[in-house]
């Protein structure tokens, strides 16, 4: 809505005061205003003191619903607003931290986009003042992802009134590429030859040297040791492959969107692997080379924001 608070994309955290929470009767609130203001004529006109006074206590009960459902919200704090990147297409599961002081207990708030995307309500509780609520949000493409404005709501103690207000965190998460789901297999390795590297896992020996505190039983040669009369190791080696050089232009002949989603399909497949990589696009530094997730995020976040055309 155009009128309410906040009207732009705010930073977290936020706190959620008077000024900004709404409170209207729902439904059966109206029903029983209804009924309690026909209890109220009818005792007023039969003099009937008893109806009178019953009527006025269920009307306190209901003023002070409306404001207990107020305090539910009350001096929120919305601490922060995040999500794992997903490829396009996959749903992103929003999570939103809140916490309160924990003397008062707020139990069954409702989270929801207000009508953006009609994502499935979540349910927000504040045990011992902190908590967090996930929200599934559909996704279309890929880049930066605007949380669209998010409503906390409650109907809490009684049913008759419904208070909620708004958060529009300020956070732009980030949406991968979609990768593409067929397509030729890795390219060939090319860049640093192939080598080998000292390791106590590997299976090729690489070469004997003398024992040195700390080295393993298994890594002894007892026959070698027994003809020198002293404690000889075997080095292992392990054999590393090639380096993959992900290159723009390899990717020719495709459609814009379709290099970006080539190249993102062949990122997560050197992940597979386990090969090292390296990600070159135009007008950028090479990402890499290298291997894992901190690397993996890298590259897709460079393909993730490459221009829109």
């Amino acid at each position: 809505m155009v009128f309410t608070r906040p009207r732009d994309p705010e930073p977290l955290p936020a706190r959620l005061d008077r000024r900004r929470i709404y409170v209207l009767p729902t439904r059966f609130g109206m029903f029983y205003a209804m009924a309690l203001i026909t209890m109220l004529v009818g005792a007023l006109n039969y003099n009937n003191n008893p109806a009178l006074l019953l009527g006025l206590l269920l009307a306190g009960a209901g003023l002070a619903s409306l404001l207990a459902a107020q305090m539910q919200l009350s001096d929120l704090q919305l601490i922060a607003a995040d999500a794992e990147p997903v490829a396009a297409g996959t749903p992103l599961e929003l999570r939103l931290h809140a916490r309160a002081e924990p003397g008062r207990l707020r139990r069954g708030l409702r989270l929801d986009d207000d009508g953006t995307f009609d994502a499935e309500p979540s349910v927000l509780n504040l045990d011992k003042g902190a908590g967090d609520a996930q929200l599934l949000l559909p996704t279309e493409q890929r880049g930066l992802f605007d949380v669209p404005k998010l409503r906390l709501s409650t109907t809490r103690p009684l049913g008759l009134a419904r208070a909620w207000a708004y958060v529009w965190p300020e956070t732009p998460l980030l949406v991968y590429p979609a990768p593409e789901p067929h397509g030729p297999p890795l390219p060939g390795g090319r860049g640093e030859s192939a080598q080998a590297r000292l390791h106590p896992a590997g299976d090729d020996v690489h070469h004997l040297r003398s024992y040195r505190a700390g080295d393993a039983p298994r890594t002894i040669a007892w026959k070698t040791s027994a003809r020198r009369d002293a404690l000889i190791v075997r080095e292992f080696e392990q054999p590393l492959g090639s380096e993959i050089v992900l290159d723009w232009h390899a990717t020719s002949g495709l459609p814009y969107e379709g290099r970006i989603s080539r190249l993102a399909r062949w990122v997560d497949e050197a992940e597979r692997e386990g090969r090292r990589y390296r990600l070159q696009l135009p007008g950028q530094l090479a990402v890499g080379p290298d291997r894992g997730p901190v690397h993996r995020h890298a590259c897709l976040r460079a393909l993730a924001l490459m221009p829109h055309v």
